[in-house]
């Protein structure tokens, strides 16, 4: 039972950082289907809730102290503000798993001023469709296209 608690923290905390990894390791782990819907959905708003509660606090005392920024306008930061342009709230939120890190996405919303409640909101729905969208995924189609050492 420990083993299994161990595993879920450690799906949920990757997930935080990267949403393919809760449906993959969730496959790989052999969770069950439901299971991994909850956790994926539950690692990424927690990396959401943090990041619109906290993003002001961890900037600064975080990425300013450690990585001062060397360049305002650079490649990066111009595709993130035309993406902001172009897709606002809900495409932040729907590209958030497939282009950006749920950090990454949060940071976005966060930085163009959004309110929290509607970062939130967007969010959640995002996680929701996207964990079940892969992990149906994976769980019709993972003996087929995986390789056998991935097979719970």
């Amino acid at each position: 039972m420990g083993e299994e608690i161990a595993t879920f923290v450690s799906i949920w905390l990757l997930t935080m950082l990267k949403f393919i990894f809760g449906p993959t390791l969730g496959y790989a782990a052999g969770f069950p289907f439901w299971v991994t819907i909850l956790v994926t959905i539950g690692g990424m708003m927690s990396s959401v809730l943090v990041f619109s509660y906290f993003g002001a606090i961890i900037r600064v005392r975080v990425f300013e102290k450690y990585f001062p920024r060397k360049k305002l306008f650079t490649k990066g930061n111009r595709r993130t503000v035309r993406l902001w342009k172009k897709y606002g709230v809900t495409g932040t939120a729907i590209l958030t798993p497939i282009l950006l890190t749920p950090i990454g996405g949060t940071i976005v919303m966060v930085a163009a001023g959004t309110p929290k409640r509607n970062i939130l909101i967007a969010m959640f729905f995002s996680a929701v469709f996207w964990s079940s969208f892969f992990t149906a995924g994976l769980y019709l189609l993972g003996k087929a296209v995986l390789p056998g050492n991935w097979i719970p």
